[in-house]
């Protein structure tokens, strides 16, 4: 049995037209919870996003303003309640959702954060607050996840000390040690996972790099968690003949590469070209 528990974090910049690719980039993974930032959706669409092999476990939408959210993806094999945070959530300022998963041994909490940098950082703090005194039990694990706009790798930032200060208190730490975002030659760390280290057991972090936004992801692996049931094995194969190598330049034929010809930084031309060769390599694949 597979005794890693597995969470991604991406800020995704519109989750519409990339569950295919977020599929696709996370095979043969299948982590048990995708927490996604900045997906853009309003209630009405959230609802109806689709990802191979998840269920829509939590949500936060603008009713207000455009752009921001967040939401939690959870493997169809766990069992898991949604957590009402709406009380503590201000747009832009604290955009938070949550889920409780039940494990064999344990309850974890998982919960997936958004602060735009535009964000009040004062009422940021006192959201998290409320969430975690809410939320925190000494019998219970916790993660949080997501794009603070917080640069962790800054050891001479103030928001960065608050923020510690505050989850140190209730047993959460840092674990992202790596840039997650690249932007005019400088580097940070503004997308994080926090974990709780009173529940203590051997973990790994590392980047998960893909071209569906401007951020790298993150996937963290908690060690010796026992699991309600076996992820399905998945084994994929891209079904290279005749006939889907004419359809896939068929596909490509039809592309109108607008968003590559009339863009001007190499980086984003790679990235849009790079997202429409990926969309089109998934009718290739067979699970």
């Amino acid at each position: 049995m597979n005794n890693c528990f597995t969470v991604i974090h991406r800020n995704i910049r519109w989750a519409r037209n990339k569950t295919s690719e977020l599929i696709g980039s996370m095979l043969p993974i299948l982590p048990q919870v995708v927490c996604l930032t900045e997906h853009h959706l309003k209630d009405q669409v959230i609802a109806n996003l689709s990802m191979a092999y998840y269920t829509l476990g939590a949500k936060f939408c603008r009713k207000n303003l455009k752009q921001g959210g967040t939401c939690i993806l959870v493997h169809e094999s766990l069992d898991f309640n949604n957590i009402d945070l709406q009380k503590s959530c201000i747009e832009q300022d604290i955009e938070a959702c949550a889920i409780k998963i039940d494990l064999l041994n344990t309850y974890i909490y998982v919960i997936s954060i958004y602060r735009s940098p535009m964000g009040n950082f004062a009422n940021f703090i006192k959201g998290i607050d409320a969430i975690l005194n809410q939320l925190y039990k000494p019998n219970i694990g916790i993660i949080i996840c997501g794009d603070m706009n917080v640069n962790c790798l800054d050891e001479n930032c103030n928001k960065r000390r608050q923020l510690d200060t505050l989850l140190a208190t209730y047993n959460l730490t840092s674990t992202v040690r790596f840039p997650t975002r690249s932007l005019n030659g400088t580097a940070s760390a503004i997308d994080n996972i926090f974990r709780d280290i009173s529940h203590r057991g051997k973990y790994t972090i590392d980047p998960f790099i893909n071209s569906l936004s401007d951020h790298d992801g993150q996937i963290i692996k908690l060690e010796n968690i026992r699991m309600q049931k076996q992820l399905h094995e998945t084994r994929n194969i891209r079904n290279f003949n005749k006939d889907s190598i004419h359809d896939f330049n068929f596909k490509l034929s039809y592309e109108i590469w607008a968003n590559i010809f009339g863009e001007k930084k190499v980086d984003s031309i790679f990235n849009n070209f790079h997202n429409t060769f990926l969309r089109m390599m998934m009718t290739l694949i067979e699970s």
